[in-house]
Parts: C-alpha cells; sequence; structure tokens
C-alpha cells in the first residue's frame, strides 16, 4: 500500500503539471471505487483551474477555484501524467485532461482508492479527526509521551493511529522503531518520554530521507512521474524476517501487532 513517502513523492511529480492549468474534461470509466466517484465529477471540475495540489495524511487534495478533488491511491493505485488521448489500460479508471495536452490518469487495480468531490475538504469526513502531520512541529516526542499515558497497546500500532500522528505506515513505524531501539512489542504506556523523544526524530528522519528518494518500491508503486521509488535499499528490518540484523548479526523476528507483520532485532531493540 502507498504510505506517506509514497503518496508525497506522487505530489510532487504531478502538482508542476497541474498548478495553474484548466482542466477541459474529466472522463470516467469506472466509478466503482471504495466510494463511487460522483456523476457529476465533470461538470464540477470541467473548465475550472486547478490552484494548488496538497497532501493531507494520504490524501491528495487537488484544489480547483471552486471545490477540491480528494483522491487516495488505495491499495495499488497511482496517478501519473499521460499524452491527452493516450489509449487506457484495464484499471486506468479516471482521466483529468487539461488544455496543455496532459492528463492526470488514476490507475487502481483493486478499486479501493477514492475520488470524491468536496467544497471543505479539511473538515470532510475522512480528514477532520487527522492527527498532525509528521514533518511538522505539531508533531514532536512531548506528544508521543502524553498520548501514550494509560495506553496498553503496543508501541508499533500506537504510532500508526492516525489520531496520534499520520501517514507512520507499516513500513515506516517498523524502520523508526528500529533505530530508536525500541521493541514493538513493549506496552505504549511503558516507554519512557526521553525514548518517545528519540522515535520522534527517527520517524521524521526516516520519513524524509524515504521522500527525497522517491518513496519505497514495494510490489507495482510508481511515482507521479512515472518512477519507482528507491528506499526500500535502505531498510534495515521491514520484509526481513529470518535474515541477519545489518548492525548486530542477529536473527531478526516476526511477530504479528496489531493484525501487521513486525520485524525486529531482539538484540538491538528493548
Amino acid at each position: 500500500m502507498p504510505e506517506l513517502p509514497e503518496v508525497e513523492t506522487t505530489r510532487r511529480g504531478i502538482a508542476p503539471h497541474l498548478e495553474g492549468q484548466r482542466v477541459s474534461r474529466v472522463v470516467v470509466r469506472e466509478r466503482r471505487l471504495r466510494w463511487p466517484i460522483p456523476e457529476d465529477l465533470d461538470v464540477r471540475l470541467s473548465g475550472q483551474r486547478i490552484v494548488r495540489v496538497e497532501r493531507r495524511a494520504k490524501y491528495l487534495l487537488i484544489n480547483a477555484e471552486v471545490g477540491t478533488l480528494i483522491s487516495h491511491l488505495g491499495m495499488s493505485g497511482n496517478l501519473r501524467l499521460v499524452e491527452v488521448g493516450m489509449p487506457a489500460a484495464k484499471h486506468e479508471h479516471v482521466d483529468i485532461e487539461l488544455e496543455s495536452g496532459l492528463a492526470l490518469r488514476y490507475t487502481d487495480p483493486r478499486r479501493f482508492g477514492a475520488m470524491l468531490w468536496s467544497l471543505d475538504p479539511h473538515n470532510h469526513e475522512l480528514l477532520i479527526r487527522l492527527g498532525p502531520e509528521p514533518l511538522t512541529d505539531l508533531f514532536d516526542g512531548e506528544r508521543l509521551f502524553q498520548l501514550s499515558r494509560g495506553r496498553s497497546m503496543a508501541v508499533k500500532p500506537f504510532i500508526m493511529d492516525n489520531a496520534v500522528v499520520v501517514g507512520v505506515g507499516n513500513i515506516y513505524a517498523t524502520e523508526a522503531l528500529f533505530a530508536a531501539g525500541i521493541d514493538p512489542r513493549r506496552e505504549a504506556k511503558g516507554i519512557s518520554r526521553g525514548r518517545y523523544l528519540k522515535l520522534a526524530i527517527e520517524i521524521k528522519r526516516i520519513l524524509a530521507a524515504a521522500i527525497e528518494r522517491g518513496g519505497t518500491t514495494l510490489r507495482d508503486f510508481i511515482g507521479g512521474d512515472g518512477q519507482p521509488g528507491y528506499f526500500q535499499q535502505e531498510l534495515f528490518v521491514y520484509g526481513r524476517g529470518g535474515e541477519a540484523c545489518k548492525v548486530c548479526g542477529t536473527e531478526l523476528r516476526s511477530v504479528t501487532l496489531g493484525q501487521r507483520a513486525s520485524v525486529f532485532c531482539p538484540r538491538c531493540q528493548s
């Protein structure tokens, strides 16, 4: 599933080609996504100029002069730029055609993504209860420490809770906990303020590094420029259960936490 760095990579790839451009028409070939694409999307968006492209958590917000298209890539979706009129392959469900001659094409084989319309996107039901962005000053270790008090859940699903902080998905939670030396199975309430300060720093560092490297190449993720991400080459623990730790050589263990696989080093993480 595309996580925050992959979505931010997509945003950076498509924004320069969309911002300031006018939409000529919207072609919808399949409306049945996680939520149906609005029947009147073409009427609402066509003729409008795209003002800016933002990201909130894993949602892309394509802001027009009046209204915003909220897009989510689902499990395996992507947005990329193609020439207007390029024949669509299977699973290529939507084209947003621009007067520039380019089209933003949405592909989603599993149809778990979304393309919704809103006049007030930040108060939309999907976004209004989200926590702070991890790469802003609103998120830090003190927030993690305060919110963890009394929480008996494991620390890994705790930092993956979008009400605590958005965008810390399975890959990056696994890597950040390793970098901070914290066992993912530990109860959130049992971790000290100092260790949470370290964990927040590592979350920020790892997410920023992943964004700069274009995200992580897992399965079929492709950024908005059509290029894969390369952060997977720098993963220390994610997906490496049973292999040797790159730091100490101990065999990495794999457990299930919050219905997600989690790999950790029993020696480096305590």
